[in-house]
């Protein structure tokens, strides 16, 4: 800082010329007019692609119902489609593999969000609110020697 500061006016109109610009987000398609993004959740990792369309949701080839048959996996999918509230406004095929299906499943929605805001970056804020955009790093904590898991003890037996 080679020059000083004076006084607050001074301090505040430098302050004002630090202050970086926010980032500008691009939409950022591929040669079919397609957002991909890549979620990942536990073990599983999901590849995302997203078009406008009639609302039609293909995993690995199969129809959602199929892949994934419980009512609440189902749901988690759909949430990003709700809160920016695009539901049935586009086609989107998935491909995941690893995990079990509640990873994937989270996967899948990781990647579904990341998708979305690449093809309308405005929806990004909304989708960053409600944590959709985070990948959630929690994983299975390994198995450690003495005991009979990660951190569970074999049982004691006074005699």
């Amino acid at each position: 800082m080679a020059e000083s500061l004076s006084s607050l006016q001074d301090l505040k109109a430098a302050n004002v010329e630090a202050q970086p610009a926010a980032p500008v987000y691009v939409q950022k398609l591929d040669k079919l007019g397609r957002a991909y993004a890549t979620g990942k959740r536990k073990d599983a990792v999901a590849r995302v692609w997203i078009k406008p369309g009639s609302g039609k949701v293909t995993v690995n080839d199969r129809a959602l119902e199929v892949y994934f048959a419980r009512p609440v996996l189902r749901m988690i999918l759909q949430q990003p489609l709700g809160v920016a509230k695009r539901t049935g406004q586009y086609d989107i095929t998935v491909t995941v593999a690893g995990g079990g299906l509640s990873g994937q499943a989270g996967a899948v929605r990781h990647g579904l969000a990341k998708a979305l805001s690449h093809y309308e970056p405005d929806l990004r804020p909304v989708l960053k609110h409600d944590g959709f955009l985070t990948r959630d790093s929690r994983v299975v904590e390994r198995k450690k020697y003495g005991k009979k898991k990660a951190r569970r003890s074999f049982q004691f037996s006074k005699r």
